[in-house]
């Protein structure tokens, strides 16, 4: 197998996605951030000083997808056509699992763009209560769904 990021001289370039069909492109993508059960609390009681956490964080993970091509250097610019993130308050972990799912209608996967919004997401909620907790950590953030093009379904185990 090849990395298709890199020419033959070794240097990264953008790819050719010229030749490749234009699909419909499905990414599905988790992560989670953990947290002590009094943040957790202080979230889904909606009593963060900077406000609504888990709203501001669904926001900004949006926001995310929609950049990832500014933020990823050989990323492409794609048309999104959806994008959604689900932020769950879980109490076992304590902490929020974060799933975000991208799609369009294009040449190349939003695998990037799912990634980049779960996070968004997860360094959004960090920022929003960092000031209560210092030691959260943003974990497990992965992709586990891709459909669409040449290479098919993936599923992850």
């Amino acid at each position: 197998m090849t990395l298709s990021h890199f020419d033959s001289a070794g240097h990264a370039h953008m790819v050719d996605v010229s030749d490749k069909d234009v699909t419909a492109r499905i990414a599905v993508a988790e992560g989670h951030i953990t947290m002590t059960a009094e943040t957790l609390a202080l979230v889904t009681e909606g009593r963060a000083d900077k406000g609504d956490v888990l709203g501001t964080a669904r926001l900004a993970g949006i926001m995310g997808a929609k950049r990832c091509a500014d933020l990823i250097p050989l990323c492409h610019p794609l048309p999104i056509t959806k994008v959604s993130v689900d932020l769950t308050p879980d109490p076992a972990l304590p902490g929020v699992r974060i799933s975000a799912t991208v799609k369009t209608t294009g040449k190349t996967g939003v695998e990037m763009e799912a990634l980049t919004a779960v996070s968004v997401a997860a360094l959004t909620v960090h920022d929003m209560v960092k000031a209560v907790q210092k030691d959260m950590v943003i974990s497990g953030v992965r992709v586990t769904l891709k459909d669409g093009g040449k290479s098919g379904r993936f599923t992850a185990q």
